[in-house]
């Protein structure tokens, strides 16, 4: 609620969730299993798609670009948040790692990945991202998502506060911990089945009681016959009209490998990442491996980068700088991993003339050479790069000109 120049707060009791995920503890599912961020993470699948996309947003460059008037945009080396975006953040931690843990918190806890900018006379020196709970973020209760921060219960100034938040306020953690639950569960009970012998191989039958002392014996008999590499292939004799019957696995064990790899694609989904990213490669092709990287980007890592560059750009750019300045990265990174793609595709760009060759080059992190700066289409012999008729070509007449032919 607000009140003239003063705004309250109204203070609002924690849920038993919030608690629990404040102490680090999880909320025990419906498969009796208690979920957290931490024993998330113990699930592979969902440790995979943490570090896929986490990882995949920090490999990426990022830079500062200063947008000029006709709205091009270019590097600002000179921006003293360029340094800790694209070196390191503090003394400790690298920007790398920084936007790695801002994005595993955003994935793994409600609460999303907080760090702190350190301002010292008008520019960000050093970016620390605390461990969770230290930074704590306080919502107005008038439903405009305005939030208020703390470092260690001291307010701090929200434009010095990077904030990532994932969709719905939720982690995605949260929102399938039931699927999580699940995936652990069974993780359980295949380590029985495998660590402790849940489902013996076969049963003995014998027509008459034995006793403990003859079990016992028989057991043993068998074990020392039987059992071992040693004795594989050997002929089992049974005696007293004993009889051995193989056990077999009913319906639904046959089915406890399709079940988990259905809970794989499930967690896959809530985390938005083609499964075929995560390990799961019983549909995955090769052409459709490669599709599959690209909607990657396009629906699952683009929506985080564009939050990232938000969230970096309010607490390390000036508010009356931030028309002038933005934080972007560099998402030809992706286009670079099929090089046959990226040639066809640079080529078809210098042809048609959309591209000349050193600009090309410098897509390509390579240096201009001599002659490359010509529009030409390499294809033709008369308009080559570098050669004389190429050199002979008639400028492009710029807009002024045109305008007055």
């Amino acid at each position: 609620m607000r009140f003239g120049p003063f705004k309250f707060f109204e203070k609002k009791a924690l849920t038993d969730e919030q608690i629990l995920e404040m102490l680090g503890g999880g909320v025990t599912t419906s498969a009796g299993i208690s979920v957290s961020a931490e024993t998330a993470l113990r699930v592979p699948a969902v440790a995979a798609s943490v570090r896929t996309i986490s990882e995949a947003a920090a490999s990426l460059d990022c830079f500062v670009v200063e947008i000029g008037d006709d709205g091009t945009e270019t590097p600002a080396r000179h921006h003293p948040a360029t340094a800790l975006i694209a070196g390191e953040a503090n003394d400790w931690t690298s920007s790398f790692e920084l936007i790695r843990s801002l994005v595993v918190d955003a994935l793994t806890r409600d609460v999303g990945g907080l760090a702190w900018g350190n301002w010292v006379r008008g520019e960000p020196v050093e970016i620390i991202r605390y461990r969770p709970g230290i930074i704590a973020a306080e919502y107005d209760q008038d439903g405009s998502g305005r939030a208020t921060y703390r470092i260690n219960g001291v307010p701090t100034p929200a434009d010095q506060i990077i904030h990532l938040k994932s969709t719905f306020d939720k982690a995605p953690v949260t929102l399938c911990r039931e699927a999580i639950g699940t995936a652990m569960v069974m993780e359980q009970h295949a380590a029985r089945l495998f660590g402790r012998g849940a489902r013996p191989g076969g049963i003995i039958r014998t027509k008459k009681s034995l006793g403990d002392e003859g079990v016992k014996k028989m057991l043993a008999g068998w074990r020392a016959a039987m059992e071992g590499a040693e004795n594989a292939g050997r002929t089992a004799v049974l005696w007293d009209d004993a009889e051995w019957q193989q056990m077999t696995l009913s319906s639904v064990d046959a089915q406890f490998q399709q079940l988990r790899i259905f809970q794989l694609q499930e967690i896959a989904r809530a985390f938005n990442i083609p499964s075929v990213l995560i390990g799961e490669l019983s549909r995955a092709t090769w052409s459709n491996s490669a599709e599959m990287q690209r909607l990657f980007l396009m629906l699952c890592l683009e929506p985080w980068l564009l939050a990232l560059e938000g969230a970096l750009r309010r607490a390390l750019i000036a508010k009356e700088d931030r028309k002038r300045f933005a934080i972007r990265f560099e998402r030809d990174d992706f286009s670079k991993v099929d090089l046959s793609v990226l040639a066809t595709a640079v080529n078809s760009l210098i042809a048609s003339r959309v591209l000349n060759p050193n600009e090309a080059r410098d897509w390509l992190d390579m240096p201009p050479y001599e002659g490359g700066e010509v529009f030409a289409n390499p294809n033709t012999g008369a308009s080559q790069p570098g050669t004389d008729q190429a050199a002979n070509l008639p400028d492009e007449p710029d807009d002024e000109e045109a305008d007055d032919a």
